[in-house]
């Protein structure tokens, strides 16, 4: 928490801001934009940091939610609450939290938001707060939850957009059927083939894939606004924990590399003879199934973790599941019966 003692007379502003130790806007919000403001008010200024990662931050998280209405396309974290405003993102922080300090010093503070459960999260915050000396945050205590109250928080999540993650759910449905029925036609030694007319599907559904992919790193390195469609909030799931792999790798640059080596494998495959084009169509089916399983884990997130649908994501999920698809129907014998 960032904070100092609160001396008599001093009108102070208290606001609430919820968090992902792996979100970079978060770090970029608790690093470079809010210390400064810290600095600048000392004993005016106190914010309460709460991870949204753990079970009670994201019951105070939903609470806030429900408590100011905050619409489906405004989801994700960080999210700052000072009186009855709520400030999403790395963008509106920093460009609107200053004049909303300087407003309600004038009218005599701010207490804290008004928040179903954040008092005892302030009571457990206020033995071990600091005095703001380094300007960082010291989050509230969160302690652990059970997995019964990990389930119960499934239906809300669900919720916060019902047509966009009962969307993910229909595409991760469809996703299951295909990665079984490609199992089950390799197990079986099925020979498929690619259907004609459709050589010219393969490098479109990849350069598509690149693109989106290429877009989604931007947007992850960057850490600017997304364009979203109509469906979902892909800021929401960008801006989450999941956005990194290994809290470091951008996603979207995994798939860029992911594509990429589709894209080499299915060169070699369509154009080459011999063993290294066999080669490279067991590589092709390798890569596209290894793809579409992680692509169902993360679309699987989406709806029951995160509780927002990135349009984008879904977008990617499918093309590597057309892959795929595609992937076991081109011309292939086994290893064994090509020349060395």
């Amino acid at each position: 928490m960032w904070t100092a003692p609160n001396l008599a007379g001093n009108a102070v502003v208290r606001a609430v801001l919820f968090f992902s130790p792996t979100c970079p806007h978060c770090h970029t919000v608790m690093t470079e934009d809010l210390p400064p403001l810290a600095a600048r008010y000392g004993e005016q200024l106190q914010i309460l940091a709460i991870d949204v990662t753990t079970p009670e931050g994201t019951a105070l998280y939903q609470a806030a939610v429900l408590a100011f209405q905050v619409p489906g396309g405004r989801l994700g974290v960080p999210t700052l609450v000072v009186g009855n405003q709520v400030l999403v993102g790395s963008i509106e922080i920093p460009e609107y939290f200053p004049g909303l300090i300087e407003e309600h010093l004038a009218r005599g503070g701010v207490d804290w938001p008004e928040i179903p459960g954040l008092p005892a999260a302030v009571a457990a915050a206020l033995p071990s707060e600091g005095a703001g000396a380094d300007g960082s945050p010291a989050p509230a205590d969160s302690g652990s939850g059970s997995p019964a109250q990990s389930l119960a928080e499934v239906g809300p999540r669900l919720g916060r957009d019902p047509l966009g993650n009962g969307l993910s759910i229909a595409v991760l449905v469809v996703m299951l059927f295909a990665v079984i029925h490609v199992i089950d036609g390799l197990a079986r030694g099925r020979r498929l083939r690619l259907p004609r007319g459709a050589s010219w599907a393969f490098p479109a559904l990849i350069l598509v894939g690149l693109g989106v992919a290429g877009y989604l790193t931007y947007i992850e390195i960057s850490h600017v606004t997304a364009v979203c469609g109509p469906v979902g909030d892909c800021n929401a799931v960008q801006q989450s924990q999941y956005a990194r792999l290994f809290g470091w790798l951008p996603v979207g640059l995994l798939g860029v590399i992911g594509y990429v080596l589709i894209g080499l494998a299915w060169s070699v495959a369509s154009s080459g003879r011999g063993r290294p084009a066999a080669l490279a169509g067991w590589a092709l089916v390798g890569l596209t199934l290894i793809g579409t399983l992680f692509s169902m884990y993360l679309t699987f997130l989406e709806p029951f973790v995160i509780g927002a649908t990135c349009a984008w994501c879904l977008t990617s999920a499918v093309i590597l599941t057309l892959l795929m698809l595609l992937s076991v129907r081109l011309p292939s014998r086994p290893l064994a019966a090509m020349p060395r």
